[in-house]
């Protein structure tokens, strides 16, 4: 449990009242995620009361020695969260709330950002968690996204209270398009696109539209969630195991699967780039016969550092047989649950008769400000930070790993492309017994052997081959995190 001294004195000369925070109980909190929650904390306590006036952006962070787009943050996502508000050449003010009687002197910090918990006890928290999909908490526009709130809010929409389609509303598919036109070589129309929250929605969906008697092959080694959705549908599905290329066409086959899953520009979690001649044999599997077809995961490819994105299978299938799915959850946020897919035209009127029925489950709010954040290009230039910034990230932890004690056991095999990279350890010890004692030493981590379907990886180099997820990595700890692995490695 973390617990912090907020202390208030001196007024300034507008009537504010400084803010001090004791930062070294921060523990691995970022500034930003400390400073919010103690603000927050304060207001709920009623330390901080209603109408009350906080300090300027600047002088909070004159103060408290931080920059000012820390708490710029900080304050954008109370804003955001309805615990303070601003009036335009006034400040920052206390949202009326009223005091929540937490008990004294030992509060209970339950708003702090925390792993999924079991009834008996709270998950492991570790020093370094590589195994978790989770993005840069300090690079995401809080201040931007919400100016964008408010003015999807004023602007009085009724449908802002209605129910959306099933396909989700109109604004936000037309975003859609244009960004896949752009960005993605994908001409479609708003009408093909469909927003579901989330990718495993969007897979349910999908493989009750095309029927739960169809195979559905998956890559192996794979996304495993795959499989549980099949499950919940009541398709039946088969891992298809991969080659140097991709998903092999040959035992796809064999499968006798009618619809296959495939993630051609970047795989996780093997990194493998389909190439251009695999790309054709897995179209001609699928135009061999009627009712086959792929659905085509692109999750990850806006972050390629190498050349131009690859061409997706869906601007290159001629025969309507590719269904595309992306998703916002790694661009953005995985808090952001909108992911949509894209339908050839030949399957939208029968998808809507047999579908129809549902109501999109994203919130029309939260649809109408991703649709302004796409259409006034600030969507294009969040990428290109995060393009930048995850690019540095990565190359900053690989020279480390390639300067340490363990280069000469160690292979890193990445693709200039997604947000992980492999890491293989020559060693004596088991895979499971290095990952054991990576975990005792903080770093949380998962083996390319976890992502097998069966036993296929029990004798190759899946075994020590560690995922490397640094997505949500701070840059400092990288040099710690790579001390730890020398002396599990070396040990």
């Amino acid at each position: 449990m973390i617990f912090f001294v907020l202390r208030k004195f001196l007024q300034d000369a507008a009537g504010s009242k400084m803010i001090t925070i004791d930062f070294s109980k921060r523990k691995d909190l970022t500034l930003c995620e400390y400073l919010y929650c103690s603000i927050k904390k304060q207001i709920l306590n009623g330390r901080l009361v209603s109408k009350e006036r906080l300090p300027s952006r600047r002088a909070l962070a004159e103060h408290l020695r931080v920059s000012v787009i820390t708490v710029q943050n900080a304050y954008a996502r109370l804003i955001s969260e309805g615990y303070i508000y601003s009036i335009e050449k006034k400040g920052f003010f206390v949202e009326a709330i009223p005091p929540q009687n937490f008990p004294q002197p030992k509060v209970s910090l339950d708003f702090l950002p925390q792993k999924k918990e079991t009834r008996e006890k709270k998950a492991k928290k570790y020093f370094a968690d590589l195994k978790s999909n989770s993005t840069s908490f300090e690079k995401f526009p809080f201040a931007l996204w919400a100016r964008i709130m408010r003015q999807v809010l004023n602007s009085g929409d009724e449908r802002l209270l209605s129910r959306v389609p099933l396909g989700g509303a109109l604004e936000l598919r037309k975003a859609i398009c244009s960004h896949l036109r752009q960005f993605r070589m994908i001409d479609v129309d708003a009408e093909q696109i469909v927003v579901g929250a989330g990718t495993d929605f969007i897979y349910s969906m999908l493989l009750q539209f095309l029927g739960k008697e169809n195979k559905f092959a998956v890559e192996n080694p794979g996304y495993k969630q795959l499989d549980l959705v099949a499950k919940l549908c009541g398709t039946k599905c088969v891992p298809v195991n991969l080659d140097e290329s991709g998903i092999s066409v040959k035992d796809l086959k064999k499968s006798r699967a009618q619809i296959v899953h495939v993630s051609p520009q970047h795989h996780f979690p093997t990194g493998i780039v389909m190439p251009y001649k695999r790309r054709l044999e897995i179209l001609d599997w699928a135009k061999e016969r009627n009712g086959r077809f792929i659905i085509e995961d692109d999750y990850d490819s806006e972050f390629r550092f190498d050349g131009m994105p690859l061409e997706p299978l869906f601007s290159s299938d001629k025969n309507s047989r590719v269904i595309y799915v992306n998703t916002f959850s790694k661009t953005l946020s995985p808090s952001f649950r909108i992911s949509y897919m894209v339908l050839p035209k030949n399957l939208l009127e029968e998808f809507f008769a047999k579908m129809g029925f549902f109501s999109c489950p994203v919130p029309s709010f939260e649809q109408f400000a991703l649709a302004r954040f796409i259409d006034e290009g600030h969507y294009e230039k969040h990428l290109n930070r995060m393009k930048n910034y995850y690019r540095s990230l990565r190359n900053d932890f690989i020279a480390a790993l390639q300067k340490s004690k363990i280069r000469s056991i160690a292979k890193i095999k990445e693709e200039n492309s997604g947000l992980h990279f492999l890491l293989q350890i020559e060693s004596k010890l088991s895979g499971d017994e290095l990952r054991r004692r990576l975990n005792a030493s903080g770093i949380n981590i998962a083996l390319l052997s976890d992502f097998y379907y069966d036993t296929l990886a029990e004798n190759s180099l899946a075994q020590k081959s560690f995922i490397v997820n640094y997505s949500g990595l701070k840059r400092e700890r990288i040099v710690p995190i790579v001390r730890k692995m020398e002396k599990v490695f070396l040990e």
